[in-house]
């Protein structure tokens, strides 16, 4: 099993949105998010996928899983090591073979993109 994070600063599709629907049929999708929620912004007391920082999760046939995410700044001083944790979260799960995380600032994060628990834990309701 391989992870594989790509680099944060250079976007191949620079201003073109990477966000396509996520695998929520596949088998190992309820999984996948999970480990996401395992990985935590260390400035945020919230796991990134209820911040709303990832944005699709894409698992194919082989079991290969694509996440794209972004970052609550582009200046977020985790940005060169959060791919790496995220990967590292998926990896070990039954089933997957490779992991590959890619950071894109477009659409940029938002508040409006925090789940309901997160904006809970973090006072805003």
């Amino acid at each position: 099993m391989t992870a594989e994070a790509s680099n944060p600063i250079a976007d191949p599709l620079e201003g073109t949105p990477l966000i396509k629907p996520s695998s929520t049929d596949h088998p190992l999708y309820d999984n996948v998010v999970e480990a996401c929620r395992t990985v935590f912004d260390p400035e945020i007391p919230v796991n990134i996928y209820d911040l709303g920082l990832v944005y699709t999760i894409e698992i194919n046939a082989e079991n290969e899983v694509d996440v794209i995410m972004t970052l609550t700044a582009p200046g977020c001083p985790v940005a060169g090591e959060m791919p790496g944790w995220v990967a590292e979260a998926i990896e070990p799960l039954d089933g997957v073979k490779m992991v590959n995380v890619q950071l894109t600032w477009e659409p940029q994060w938002g508040m409006d993109m925090m789940s309901d628990e997160a904006r809970l834990e973090l006072g805003f309701m």
